[in-house]
């Protein structure tokens, strides 16, 4: 089992940045590779970004690329979400997640951190 906490979500106004955190425990962080999607109200949960394992490997939907960097630091057994040029229609739950070896699934969810952001 992976426990993931997200934190660092808030409310910003329209063209601000956060940074969300989401700290794992319980298993070798190093070993997954990690993931950030999003559910907005009345929507169903997107993919924002994906990060290898390693970190040397970066993925990004199309509407967060070059506003949003995904990045890691195993070391902390943490990943980030580094929110630039925010618009209102980022405003979402975030959630992040952990992938299984192996596979394509993100089997472990942390319990997701509220983005709002005001225009």
């Amino acid at each position: 089992q992976v426990q993931l906490v997200e934190s660092g979500g808030g409310l910003v106004q329209a063209g601000g940045s956060l940074r969300l955190s989401c700290a794992a425990s319980g298993r070798t962080f190093s070993n997954y590779a990690m993931g950030w999607f999003r559910q907005a109200p009345g929507k169903e949960r997107e993919f924002v970004a994906h990060i290898s394992k390693s970190g040397g490997n970066t993925y990004y939907a199309d509407f967060v690329k070059g506003r949003f960097t995904i990045s890691r630091d195993n070391a902390k057994n943490t990943v980030y979400l580094q929110m630039n040029s925010l618009k209102p229609e980022d405003t979402a739950v975030y959630y992040c997640a952990a992938r299984t070896p192996f596979t394509t699934v993100y089997a472990y969810w942390g319990q997701g951190t509220q983005v709002t952001i005001s225009s």
